[in-house]
């Protein structure tokens, strides 16, 4: 789980860490700590930690897919979202990120049945899910 931010200058930021995987092999890691795979920020395009299976999210360094889509592809954060976690799924994969852009637009996109998200608007309202509506 993790999240992304937009300060007031228009800097963004990313914070990612890991619930766990419970009963995984001895020794393993997961995707949060690895940059490009569970989290990523770059000033001109996006801030996105993810969650997951991270064995899918390093193989494809999910975070930096997302990033790269809307810097060379001209992608919207939601597309590329939807592009990067479309890559995780046809592995057989599953997880989700949350994220902003550069220009204060959210996403939340995952292929699971739920995962907790939630987000401070600029104005203070706090929105919480759990599950797809």
């Amino acid at each position: 789980a993790g999240g992304g931010a937009l300060d007031h200058g228009g800097n963004r930021g990313g914070r990612t860490w890991a619930g766990g995987l419970s009963s995984k092999l001895s020794g393993r890691s997961g995707d949060a700590p690895g940059m490009g795979a569970g989290t990523y920020a770059r000033h001109d395009t996006c801030a996105i930690p993810g969650t997951g299976g991270g064995e899918y999210f390093m193989r494809l360094g999910v975070a930096r897919d997302i990033s790269a889509l809307m810097e060379y592809g001209g992608k919207s954060i939601e597309e590329a979202a939807q592009i990067a976690i479309g890559k995780v799924g046809k592995l057989g994969g599953t997880g989700g990120v949350i994220g902003i852009d550069k220009n204060g637009n959210f996403v939340e996109f995952f292929n699971t049945d739920g995962i907790y998200l939630g987000r401070v608007g600029a104005n203070g309202k706090m929105d919480i899910q759990i599950y797809k509506d």
